[in-house]
């Protein structure tokens, strides 16, 4: 039997929008969780200078390992070993990756709902069993520990993801603690999602390795480090997985790019640069957080974190597809359906990502607040698709 995996539709939402722009509207893109700006400036210039001077080839950076585990000592106070760090091309088949090292067909992997897409989908597509939880605005968005302790059977595995997609919520460090001592005493192995450390608005989120040593995490370069089309990211595991991950990352990958690396260990010295970016989304988090519950989208997530506002836009729909296709052809704003999060209670929610300049945020709530104003009077039922 061939798995059954759900399409993503915010790249519906996005193929649109560009078959839009081709027509000649000017279109806001606010659909995918993706930095509007580009990689480090330094990083870029060193780039230039790797293409005109090196030929490359299949290679992993052993200074970029290092920084990589250096980095948890510096954020988190967590010793890690450069060989425990494994480079992969990006978050995605750090995920796969993960799941294959630890899980075998069958097992029951538990998550939040909502959350992400892809845990869904690659879980399904490696055989393996979701076991969604869901989580309400009572929870912040997020797996509790309780929630964890209360599942029966008991999971093989959790993944936890803090900053968390699509609603930004960070989850408390006595939480994860707490989550983490659920899961140890328990047997459950843990993958903790990272991608988002580094984009915060408050208090920085806390590592799961700070609470679970064997705790498995993935992390990238795509968000903090604005390097979303280099396609680099990285493992840690623990040292009892070294040589699996390394044998799957050697045959299914190869190497990330070269390039992509070179350029990765010049962006750790940029923080001055990637720290404006995230002020950046502070200022455009602001904007949206102030704007959005006077048209009407009051009920939002806590978004402590990543560039995500996860909105209930129940008053206006029970379609979250047909509200963002809509919004995208009559404003030119593009959105990610709730859907692709929750395929039970997303279908009232819509997701705006705020990881573009502060003139786009101001240029887009301009546009969808008459919008959405002309269709506070008119109920769910009625409401355009």
């Amino acid at each position: 039997m061939i798995a059954q995996v759900e399409p993503f539709h915010a790249i519906a939402i996005s193929r649109l929008a560009h078959d839009l722009e081709a027509a000649g509207q000017s279109v806001i893109h606010m659909e995918f969780g993706q930095p509007s700006t580009g990689a480090p400036a330094e990083a870029i210039a060193l780039a230039h200078e790797v293409l005109d001077n090196e030929a490359m080839g299949y290679w992993e950076s052993v200074p970029l390992k290092e920084r990589i585990a250096r980095s948890y000592a510096e954020n988190h106070g967590v010793k890690v070993e450069r060989e425990q760090v494994i480079l992969t091309c990006g978050a995605s088949p750090a995920f796969v990756m993960a799941l294959s090292c630890l899980f075998r067909p069958g097992a029951r992997i538990a998550l939040a709902r909502p959350g992400y897409v892809a845990y869904r989908n690659s879980l399904k597509a490696m055989y393996l069993e979701p076991v969604e939880m869901e989580c309400g605005p009572a929870e912040r968005f997020q797996v509790t520990a309780a929630a964890v302790d209360a599942l029966d059977p008991v999971p093989d595995g959790l993944i936890v993801a803090s900053p968390a997609n699509p609603t930004g919520t960070i989850i408390e460090p006595g939480e994860l603690a707490a989550i983490a001592e659920v899961c140890c005493r328990k047997g459950i192995r843990v993958i903790s999602d990272e991608i988002y450390h580094g984009l915060s608005y408050g208090k920085a989120a806390a590592s799961m390795l700070e609470y679970l040593p064997d705790a498995v995490i993935v992390n990238s370069f795509s968000k903090y480090f604005s390097m979303a089309g280099w396609r680099l990211g990285w493992l840690v595991v623990p040292p009892s997985l070294i040589d699996a991950a390394r044998a799957r990352m050697g045959s299914l990958f190869l190497t990330p790019p070269v390039l992509a690396q070179k350029a990765g260990l010049k962006a750790f010295d940029c923080r001055a640069e990637l720290d404006g970016h995230v002020e950046t989304y502070a200022r455009n988090r602001a904007i949206l957080l102030e704007a959005l519950p006077q048209m009407g989208l009051g009920r939002i997530a806590p978004p402590d974190g990543a560039f995500y506002i996860y909105a209930d836009a129940s008053e206006f729909t029970d379609d979250s597809l047909a509200l963002c296709e809509a919004l995208l052809r009559d404003t030119g704003v593009a959105t990610a359906p709730g859907l692709d999060f929750d395929p039970v209670n997303g279908k009232r929610f819509i997701r705006f990502s705020f990881a573009v300049s502060t003139p786009l945020i101001e240029e887009a709530v301009r546009r969808i607040g008459p919008w959405f104003a002309a269709r506070r009077a008119v109920s769910p039922a009625q409401a355009p698709s």
